[in-house]
């Protein structure tokens, strides 16, 4: 299970670097789907603690809410971050004239690396590798 854990950890940082990436070429929306993914990726390595996983993007979002969040292990922000970061990636995706800013794709970013910091805290606390 560690190895799991610590592969989805590896993805969102991965996927971090990438939106970084993205940032300073001028991608923004490319930049905010990555840090997105970042976020996402880092809540499905704290459900492997639960043995769980779904198949769609909203099973994941509403288990991390009700058992991390509901229940305080998690600070309120942080389900304000994931819920955000879900609803920009899709206007990114799927509005063809949204036009993502700089300051959009930084905002992200910077929730993305606090949003992963959170979690790799967490599983250290739960004597998990991250």
């Amino acid at each position: 299970m560690d190895n799991l854990i610590q592969y989805r950890i590896n993805n969102a940082q991965e996927k971090l670097e990438s939106a970084e990436i993205l940032l300073n070429a001028g991608k923004y929306k490319d930049s905010i789907g990555r840090s997105y993914y970042a976020i996402f990726s880092a809540v499905r390595a704290v459900l492997v603690l639960d043995h769980v996983d779904f198949y769609k993007h909203a099973g994941v979002i509403a288990f991390f809410q009700k058992e991390y969040i509901k229940t305080q292990k998690f600070d309120i922000k942080f389900s304000k971050y994931l819920q955000n970061a879900f609803q920009i990636r899709n206007v990114c995706d799927y509005d063809d004239f949204f036009i993502a800013s700089k300051q959009d794709a930084e905002l992200q970013i910077e929730h993305a690396k606090e949003f992963l910091d959170a979690v790799k805290s967490y599983l250290q606390k739960n004597n998990r590798q991250e």
